[in-house]
């Protein structure tokens, strides 16, 4: 009994000296963590029995500043926005496909490698002579435009670094443009390219109030190729490449500083669908003022190379002594006013004894086209430079497209016209790139200067006739295609002649 009794009482000693132990352990762990507390609210930098470790969270990068429109206008051909000289070569990255054999300024092009509907190979560009293979952007709309800027930048891949032609800002508003400004065009145009909208009369009334004073009503003032055998005019672009049109509808175009980016306007998206729905209904051509510009110099209106040696008729006149190309123009042996030898080339350097074209208004297209491709006399046949359908472009424009000059242009080459009235359509279709006073653009040399208004004292006729249909090569307007009459080309050649020499 006495050893059970000495056995129980060490086991309760031994148990309620455990209890103090623990209790003293117990309260030295809370002082301990709240030394540690303690340390880590004051940011005490002395060691503690226990490090807490806080990740800073990263600050907010600042939100970019600039311009996305004009990125809009970048993603075409930037060099021309931001005023550098295209880079030479192939861009880097060209080299890693060769479905697209396009080589030197347009491998710089964004649109080349990621399309006009931003979906790179997931899209217009999939197939065809566009094709790369490359990405699309459209996946970085709505995104964070610094991750599009460590792209531009050559932080994503080396060859795609932008920097060495592009200063920052113009990088952060292309970067703001992917991020900000792109859309999908599924939304606006079919699967035939057709725009999904049924309103085109919305879309013509305000192609109307934007765009006519440049385009023309019908679309034809400007040929974006400026070829007669190539010719792309805003109802062909918007039926061919709808995405094109949009993109340019949108952001203007580079180097145009008078095209007005619709979205600055205001014009929403069902806006946008409109327009284009209008734009494709516009027709594709004027055949009678290409046949005009055949009529001058038609190998630049062709974007060929001019005919070598003299034209065979030639040799059958000694007055004239020009030689090789020019005497392969219509114009030198029929003259500016149509009537050869009984017009202003009657008498003259330039005098060949030639007849006229004037009289071929009244023939029939088959006579026309056998004076042309050497049927009715084999030295005059243009058959070997000229299709087919060059030669119905002159011939529409032999049928369609002369006039009597004489009704319109006084023998001391004074035109008859009301320079107040000609004033405004000089504004709206020449100033732009004449200059307001005629003398932006000089046609000589700088020891011999000829402007506008030289042109149209020394020669109205010529200037009357390219009024009326452009300049072979260049992207000059047509004044038929901007709408006006014979009237107010008058009106308009009366005013550039108050200009002066």
């Amino acid at each position: 009994m006495k050893k059970s009794k000495m056995t129980a009482i060490l086991m309760v000693v031994i148990g309620l000296a455990l209890i103090v132990l623990a209790a003293c352990g117990s309260n030295n762990t809370d002082a301990n963590n709240d030394e540690t507390n303690t340390n880590a609210n004051n940011n005490n930098d002395t060691n503690t029995e226990t490090d807490t470790v806080t990740e800073e969270p990263e600050p907010d990068m600042p939100a970019l500043v600039g311009d996305s429109l004009r990125g809009g206008l970048m993603y075409d051909k930037w060099w021309k926005v931001v005023g550098v000289e295209v880079p030479e070569g192939d861009h880097p990255l060209w080299a890693t496909q060769d479905n697209n054999t396009r080589s030197g300024g347009d491998t710089w092009r964004c649109k080349e490698c990621h399309g006009w509907d931003y979906k790179g190979v997931e899209g217009a560009y999939g197939g065809g002579s566009h094709m790369t293979g490359f990405m699309g952007v459209i996946q970085l709309a709505d995104g964070d435009p610094y991750d599009v800027l460590a792209a531009m930048n050559g932080e994503t891949n080396p060859d795609h670094d932008f920097s060495a032609f592009m200063d920052d800002q113009a990088l952060t508003d292309l970067a703001l443009f992917i991020s900000e400004e792109i859309i999908d065009y599924d939304g606006l145009v079919g699967e035939d390219k057709a725009s999904l909208s049924t309103d085109a009369e919305s879309g013509g009334q305000f192609y109307s109030g934007v765009c006519a004073s440049c385009h023309g009503p019908e679309g034809l003032a400007i040929d974006f190729k400026a070829n007669v055998t190539k010719s792309e005019y805003i109802g062909g672009l918007a039926s061919g490449n709808p995405w094109e049109f949009l993109h340019k509808a949108r952001f203007g175009q580079p180097g145009v500083s008078n095209m007005p980016p619709v979205l600055d306007i205001g014009l929403d998206e069902d806006g946008q669908a409109a327009l284009l729905a209008f734009a494709q209904s516009l027709p594709t051509e004027n055949a009678t003022t290409q046949g005009g510009l055949l009529y001058d110099k038609w190998w630049n209106a062709m974007g060929v190379d001019a005919p070598e040696g003299d034209m065979p008729l030639w040799a059958t006149q000694d007055t004239n002594t020009r030689s090789g190309t020019d005497t392969w123009r219509c114009k030198e042996c029929h003259g500016w006013d149509y009537l050869g030898v009984d017009g202003a080339y009657g008498d003259s350097s330039h005098t060949t004894g030639f007849t006229g074209v004037y009289g071929a208004k009244d023939m029939s297209a088959e006579e026309l086209t056998a004076w042309l491709d050497g049927s009715t006399n084999p030295e005059h046949d243009f058959s070997a430079y000229f299709d087919e359908a060059v030669i119905a472009k002159m011939v529409s424009f032999l049928q369609n497209g002369l006039v009597d000059m004489t009704v319109m242009i006084n023998d001391d080459k004074v035109v008859n016209g009301d320079p107040a009235a000609g004033e405004g359509l000089y504004n709206q279709g020449c100033a732009r790139c004449h200059g307001d006073d005629g003398t932006a653009i000089n046609f000589k040399d700088d020891d011999n200067p000829v402007y506008l208004g030289d042109l149209s004292w020394d020669n109205p006729w010529e200037s009357l006739h390219k009024a009326a249909n452009g300049q072979p090569g260049e992207n000059m307007p047509s004044g038929i295609n901007l709408g006006f009459s014979w009237e107010d080309l008058a009106n308009l050649l009366a005013y550039i002649q108050t200009l002066g020499e």
